[in-house]
């Protein structure tokens, strides 16, 4: 699920964290400092130059773009291990800046006669290491939920090393296709109707005025450097604090409380155990801390609700009843009171009662789908304008060709007309010689549009056609995604590959095996996703450029460059996870206990495949029942929010639950620690913020961007520890974890 608040999208979707319903508001007059700058007053015009700063030449350095590489292979390799854990990635956009800033500053200062090392950095060249951090941290989202859930399905080889060369062409067209598409979203979005439609960019504007700052003269700079310590400090301490904890699991990183009171006893408090078996327990995981900084408290404590409610209330009342059964964790002795309520398997089989994990799946993914398509639905109307504004600009164009030859059309010049006055809602800076040409992005865009035509029908056993509507679908699908992001600061991914599973059900009824049936879903699926996601980025890195006056062209051959270090880099660091933790993916392990990842996405997306490709879902009717009234109540909330929640009554949304969070609550099964480290996280910040502003402005964002890079990169040495059998389960201790 971004750092929003600063950075953040939806969850369950390997997407970004999910942040409160209303979008965080940009300071537009934080802008002032001793160079006497003055305060910016309208964000829909390019900021205006800094006092003592010198224009820019080339900002698209070697050095800009190798940094930038840098910071977002460290993003990248740290959103596979934290989206395998609960669903959520992370963009690189405010670590890439702040850090980018240090890391150059740093070299400019060691190396001051080198060229292109050590040359003056000003903020055009910082929005190009963002960029190309943003290119090269991307596309963890495939990883993290449609490809596991295809292993788990069986619909692929028996090793995801077989699978590389699949996995990569996946991933190139996931990466490119949305990437050539999106250029002509920047003119719609960012400049056409950007004022007409208040698209604020809430992230993007907040990490260009960030940008800005830090290279202001007097004080920015020093701020700046305030910034960068704080988020070194806590991305070295997470870091350290992840490889050494698992050495000492019950001790430095899990507090299994109730088990240490089950072993006071002398193992008979069955009480304490029960407890225990339901996930109730403290991890100290700074990711989720830090993300608990950034996504507020009514996502937080949505999400800590839902837990309670499920596996604290419900779950033992379905259980009581017979509805639900666990799984005894020993046949005898003294941990047979431990009880393993999160099993998946044995689904169907004659006598099987689904487990508490599975009986709350079905809600959560109704949830998840309920309320991203009905937000989807209420914004459809950007489609229609969309569409009439390429119709209006297509027209100019005709126009203008038939006026070349001394011809003329009263129907073309009209619509002509009409697409003037709307482009000049919005001036852009940027003059033709700085925008992407077309033939680069129409040729890239057809090109791609081929080529995942022909992957899907040669590696993936799809029809050509379907691959070219998943294209199709991902494109529609950024519309809306952008929209969301520029309006809420929360991109609707979620609804986008639910969408797109729903509509490939349906073509998938008839004519195909349900194997086949299966895995064009979850390739589309991945596609579709894939391009929206890649789509909105780098819409979004376009907004943070026109404000910074950064050439577009110069960005999205930044980004494009990072991107083609991700296609490489992604699949790698999924294909050494699934290595070291084959409980992610292998079919005949998913209900390990000890597996450290929840993989809640994975489950989501297998789900909804299974679910609407199979004539008969094994589905118990109370969980049925309970799922379409949650269904029906967060429709009904989202209708509410969006026709009635507006004018003077917008702030009591603030007072209404976070479906996206109840949603991942729910599928992500029984286990609390996520819920308890973000509900202590924002409580924190809310704390830190009404008592300390200053100081939170100051070094909050900082603080929660460097604890969620370092548990992520940590995350991903402890996966090669793991591999090179020196991790903890080879060498730690489990004192103090149950079963020991």
């Amino acid at each position: 699920m971004e750092v929003n608040n600063a950075p953040g999208r939806e969850p369950a979707e390997p997407t970004h964290i999910i942040t409160d319903e209303k979008a965080p508001s940009v300071d537009i007059k934080s802008d002032e400092s001793d160079g006497g700058d003055p305060p910016i007053t309208d964000l829909f015009v390019s900021l205006p130059p800094l006092k003592g700063v010198e224009p820019e030449d080339s900002p698209l350095t070697v050095r800009a773009v190798a940094v930038g590489i840098a910071l977002g292979s460290l993003v990248n390799a740290s959103n596979v291990y934290l989206g395998l854990k609960t669903g959520f990635t992370f963009p690189a956009t405010l670590f890439g800046a702040i850090f980018g800033y240090g890391f150059v500053m740093i070299l400019a200062k060691c190396f001051p006669r080198i060229p292109y090392i050590g040359d003056r950095f000003g903020p055009q060249e910082n929005s190009i290491i963002q960029a190309t951090a943003t290119g090269a941290g991307g596309l963890s989202g495939l990883f993290v939920a449609g490809l596991p859930a295809m292993y788990q399905l069986d619909l692929l080889s028996d090793d995801p090393k077989k699978d590389f060369g699949r996995i990569l062409t996946i991933t190139f067209v996931s990466a490119f296709f949305g990437f050539f598409a999106a250029v002509p979203l920047r003119k719609f979005f960012v400049i056409n109707v950007a004022r007409e439609l208040n698209l604020v960019f809430p992230s993007p504007t907040a990490t260009a005025m960030t940008i800005r700052s830090m290279h202001a003269i007097g004080s920015g700079a020093a701020d700046a450097m305030k910034k960068i310590k704080a988020l070194g400090f806590s991305f070295i301490g997470a870091f350290l604090h992840i490889i050494v904890s698992q050495y000492a699991d019950g001790i430095l990183h899990n507090w299994y409380i109730f088990t240490w009171f089950y072993i006071w006893s002398g193992y008979t408090n069955a009480t304490t155990m029960a407890i225990q078996s339901w996930g109730w327990y403290i991890q100290f995981t700074p990711a989720f801390f830090g993300s608990g900084i950034l996504v507020g408290l009514n996502a937080a404590i949505s999400w800590w609700g839902g837990t309670v409610f499920a596996f604290g209330i419900l779950g033992p009342i379905l259980v009581h009843y017979g509805e639900c059964v666990g799984i005894p964790m020993a046949e005898d002795g003294k941990w047979a009171k431990w009880i393993n309520y999160n099993s998946m398997s044995g689904i169907g089989a004659e006598g099987w009662v689904a487990s508490p994990r599975y009986w709350f799946l079905w809600p959560g993914v109704m949830v998840l789908i309920v309320y991203s398509l009905v937000e989807f639905l209420v914004h459809f109307k950007i489609l229609y304008t969309g569409t009439k504004m390429a119709f209006r600009e297509g027209a100019a164009s005709l126009n203008r060709r038939l006026q070349a030859r001394g011809k003329s059309s009263p129907f073309l010049e009209k619509q002509a007309a009409r697409a003037i006055d709307e482009s000049n809602l919005v001036e852009d800076f940027a003059p033709p010689d700085q925008q992407v040409p077309v033939w680069v992005w129409v040729t890239g865009t057809a090109l791609f549009m081929a080529i995942a035509a022909i992957i899907c029908h040669v590696q993936f056993e799809m029809n050509a056609g379907l691959g070219i509507l998943a294209c199709i679908l991902g494109i529609i699908f950024a519309f809306l995604s952008i929209y969301g992001g520029a309006v809420t600061d929360c991109t609707p991914l979620t609804a986008s590959a639910k969408a797109s599973q729903l509509v490939y059900g349906g073509i998938t009824q008839n004519g195909h095996s349900i194997e086949s049936a299966q895995r064009i879903n979850l390739v589309a699926g991945n596609i579709a996703s894939g391009t929206a996601d890649v789509a909105t980025s780098l819409v979004s890195d376009f907004r943070i450029g026109f404000l910074l006056k950064t050439p577009p062209k110069l960005q999205f051959y930044a980004q494009g460059i990072g991107a083609i270090v991700s296609i490489f880099l992604a699949p790698g660091v999924f294909v050494l996870f699934m290595s070291a933790y084959p409980c992610v993916w292998r079919p005949d392990a998913i209900d390990d206990p000890t597996c450290p990842f929840r993989a809640p996405s994975v489950f989501a997306w297998k789900a909804v495949a299974v679910a609407v490709t199979n004539p008969k879902i094994p589905i118990p009717l109370s969980c049925a029942i309970f799922s379409i009234v949650m269904g029906v109540l967060c429709g009904i909330q989202a209708l509410v929010k969006n026709f009635y929640l507006v004018g003077p009554r917008e702030k009591y949304r603030n007072y209404l639950p976070n479906w996206m969070s109840v949603g991942v609550a729910w599928v992500l099964g029984a286990d609390s620690a996520y819920a308890n480290a973000i509900l202590f996280g924002s409580i924190t910040a809310w704390w830190w913020k009404k008592y300390f502003p200053a100081n939170f402005d100051m070094y909050g964002f900082s603080v929660a961007a460097g604890l969620i890079a370092g548990e992520g990169l940590a995350g991903v040495i402890n996966a090669a520890l793991e591999l090179g059998e020196v991790s903890g389960s080879f060498y730690g201790t489990s004192v103090a974890v149950p079963g020991n």
